[in-house]
């Protein structure tokens, strides 16, 4: 059995595609199709079900990629899937490169910005059209870009993250 924590959170599936069981994929790895190269997935529904499925096909389209699930041939049975996150066990990918930190190694990690101002803990991260955001709770919750302008320093020691971001933003 492996542990919540050792699970990684690599993409979404979105909504269905046609009629035949496609969803749109959201996929959170670098270069996209590298979640892809992992048959079997682990989703996790809105609702907290777990299954595993493998993937049965996938088609590049002009904004990213859509897949069809072993054993999904409707589009309802493709709509019980609409947001589910796509998980993989931790063992199963490659370590970070040096100075590169998979997202869920960041969750809980303390943001602040480089007036040392406490902005509270990091809860998730939000993909957006422009670029990833940092959803970070403290006093209240803030939305912050994950870019190299912005994002500044992260110390896996001390679990922080430096980000060059306003206080009153």
């Amino acid at each position: 059995m492996v542990a919540p924590e050792d699970w990684v959170e690599l993409g979404r599936l979105g909504r269905p595609q046609g009629l035949k069981g496609w969803l749109h994929l959201e996929s959170w790895t670098d270069p996209s199709d590298a979640l892809l190269k992992h048959a079997i997935w682990h989703l996790r529904s809105a609702d907290g079900v777990k299954q595993q499925m493998t993937v049965a096909e996938s088609r590049r389209q002009s904004k990213g990629w859509i897949v069809r699930l072993e054993s999904v041939t409707t589009r309802e049975g493709a709509e019980v899937w609409v947001n589910a996150l796509i998980e993989v066990p931790r063992e199963q990918l490659p370590p970070a490169p040096a100075g590169e930190y998979y997202r869920s190694e960041l969750i809980g990690f303390r943001v602040l910005n480089l007036e040392q101002v406490d902005f509270g803990l990091l809860e998730r991260f939000e993909d957006m059209p422009a670029s990833a955001v940092m959803v970070v709770r403290g006093e209240r919750e803030r939305w912050l870009p994950v870019t190299p302008q912005h994002l500044r320093r992260i110390d896996p020691e001390l679990r922080s993250i430096w980000v060059d971001w306003p206080e009153d933003f």
